[in-house]
């Protein structure tokens, strides 16, 4: 397989496909064909599999249920290893690293305001987003759940979609505030929490599983081209093609190429960024929406109406005015 590939651990298709055998659902003969053998399934394949088990379960809310149903070893050595952590503030600074193992379909950020955290997942998905996300949020509201010995608590889940179904199924199923059309997908919670002891930690193991990950992610090479590249318009949001180019080594066009072969794109990405960061910043309401401009590089703030606007479907005034969370 390229190293360029988006992929998937088969322990997570895994995960579909028991899920199916258990619901009665037949799943096309072809398309399980190509799912055998593969050390990595690719991403396209990946929706292929999502699109059919979701269209073939009738059920508005099979992502969800599917999500509840994951554990640990359909997450590949990365799921062993976050359990294996001596706090829950560990793992989850460990997933924020180690997610490409389980998939390249997303990835986490760990965010602080004041005494609450959230736990972002930035999905990058063209198939089912919002079935993959639900079952994202909901496998891992579960699974913290489990390795922390039943003693987190999520004060939400935060989701960017519609709902699927009515409020009454999904509170039917998660014993949690929801909060949908966020505009973001997160669970959030206190941060005392991060100091939570897990049932399973094993510091040797630990360690011998993260040489395993760290071995993975090597394997999969400029898979995480679009992390670093979102990473540095973090730091820098300010900054272009160019100037994020040479910070990894290459030339503006040299990093077209490589992020072209994924199926993406530098303006995508850096966009993608600047849309969290707007939001966030609106959010948090200390700066002015022309401070926020300035601050993202934009030329002036009518510029950045004109995108956020694009973006959100809405101003930046009315989306600070609506939005309310950390």
């Amino acid at each position: 397989m390229s190293s360029v590939d988006h992929s998937v651990t088969p322990l997570y298709a895994q995960a579909l496909l028991q899920s199916a055998q258990r619901l009665g659902i037949a799943l096309p003969a072809e398309l399980l064909a190509r799912l055998q053998g593969n050390e990595r399934i690719p991403l396209a394949l990946q929706d292929e599999l999502w699109d059919s088990y979701c269209r073939l379960s009738g059920d508005p809310l099979a992502g969800l249920r599917l999500g509840l149903e994951v554990q640990v070893g359909h997450l590949d050595s990365a799921g062993m290893l976050l359990v294996t952590c001596d706090t829950l503030g560990e793992a989850l600074a460990e997933q924020v690293e180690y997610a490409p193992v389980i998939g390249g379909g997303g990835g986490f950020e760990l965010l602080h305001e004041g005494d609450q955290v959230a736990l972002d997942y930035r999905p990058q998905l063209n198939v089912r987003q919002a079935e993959r996300v639900e079952a994202v949020l909901s496998g891992q509201l579960n699974l913290t759940r489990w390795a922390t010995g039943g003693q987190f608590r999520a004060s939400g889940i935060w989701l960017a979609h519609a709902p699927l179904a009515a409020l009454a199924e999904y509170q039917a199923l998660i014993d949690c505030p929801l909060h949908f059309e966020a505009g973001f997908n997160r669970i959030t919670f206190s941060a005392d929490q991060l100091d939570l002891p897990q049932i399973q930690a094993n510091s040797a193991l630990r360690d011998h599983l993260r040489q395993l990950a760290d071995q993975t992610l090597a394997s999969l090479g400029q898979h995480s081209l679009a992390a670093e590249v979102q990473a540095q318009v973090r730091s820098q949001p300010r900054w272009g093609k160019e100037r994020i180019a040479e910070q990894l080594g290459l030339s503006g066009r040299h990093l077209n190429r490589k992020l072209a072969e994924e199926g993406l794109s530098f303006k995508t990405l850096r966009e993608s960024v600047l849309q969290e960061m707007a939001c966030q910043a609106l959010q948090q309401g200390r700066l002015s929406v022309a401070q926020i401009a300035e601050q993202l590089g934009f030329s002036d703030e009518n510029a950045f109406v004109r995108a956020f606007r694009r973006w959100q479907g809405e101003t930046p005034a009315r989306y600070r005015a609506s939005r309310h969370g950390v």
